[in-house]
């Protein structure tokens, strides 16, 4: 079964309150949206715990998984050796090292591959993806991004 992955990301301010959001399809039929926010946050964490909360949500090995994102961040990390890299300096002087450490095993398990979207031109996915998360910044009494405020 073919899996696609739409995620997307948002902090107004950066930092400040964020979201993301994921829309999963499959060539089944399925179709699932998934979405959170935090109170302090940026958009770059955002993007990436988009992408991570759709590899977790998958149930079956042996799929065929797509990841579709707006963030160059995410896809050239993943697409460009960059997270690899990383791994072997052990995250030494990386931003958001608490997530990229839960994204490794997910890559590992769904071997995915990644793909870029212009943001803001009108991919349906994509669009949807950004609204949920704008609308998971926006609700009241977000918790903390415990690895992003554990940080400052």
């Amino acid at each position: 079964m073919k899996v696609t992955i739409y995620t997307d990301g948002a902090a107004s301010g950066n930092p400040g309150p964020g979201g993301y959001g994921v829309v999963l399809e499959s060539n089944a039929g399925h179709r699932k949206e998934l979405s959170g926010g935090f109170r302090r946050t940026t958009n770059n964490r955002m993007e990436l715990l988009a992408a991570i909360t759709g590899l977790q949500e998958l149930k079956g090995d042996q799929l065929q998984v797509v990841v579709v994102s707006d963030s160059k961040y995410v896809v050239d990390s993943v697409n460009k050796g960059w997270l690899a890299s990383w791994v072997k300096k052990g995250f030494k002087d990386k931003k958001n090292p608490d997530l990229w450490r839960k994204m490794v095993p997910l890559l590992e398990k769904h071997k995915p591959a990644f793909e870029w979207v212009k943001g803001h031109n009108n991919h349906p996915q994509n669009e949807r993806c950004d609204a949920l998360a704008v609308l998971a910044s926006k609700k009241p009494r977000l918790p903390a991004d415990v690895g992003y405020e554990s940080s400052l």
